[in-house]
């Protein structure tokens, strides 16, 4: 297991054929890495990602440790960013390993949807017109976090 939260931009390929490496008894390996977009199309400038470390890297421990056991995957990887970021830029990062594809694909959308709805992380866009709106919790989110 390896979780990071980090300010450093990451290179995809790099994690991703590092992860992989060893996994001699795993049949799939799934990856899925998340991108700053700008939800109005040009208004923002960037996205301001706070956290309070130690009680992150612990909630980010903690259910990457719960998806390793509930679907016996063989390696589990979190990477999520903080800081400034701009649109475009990775914003995290999730690989899973497991003996079948529907386990690490399972476990990789539960990591994702812990990430989306409540990860301690707060959210704030800066936009270019100056003003900065925090981003709210989405109905959408707590739905899909519903089904685990």
């Amino acid at each position: 297991m390896d979780v990071r939260v980090q300010t450093e931009d990451f290179d995809l390929g790099e994690v991703a054929s590092s992860f992989s490496t060893g996994l001699d008894n795993a049949g799939a390996v799934v990856t899925f890495t998340g991108i700053v977009r700008d939800a109005d199309a040009g208004d923002m400038l960037a996205m301001e990602i706070e956290h309070y470390p130690g009680m992150t890297q612990k909630a980010l421990e903690t259910i990457t440790a719960e998806a390793i056991a509930r679907w016996s995957l063989a390696n589990a990887l979190v990477i999520h960013r903080h800081g400034r970021l701009e649109p475009g830029a990775q914003i995290m990062m999730v690989a899973t390993a497991a003996r079948h594809r529907k386990d690490a694909f399972e476990a990789a959308e539960f990591l994702m949807d812990f990430l989306k709805s409540r990860a301690p992380f707060w959210k704030k866009e800066i936009l270019k017109d100056g003003n900065a709106d925090w981003v709210a919790a989405k109905d959408t989110d707590e739905q899909a976090l519903k089904r685990w």
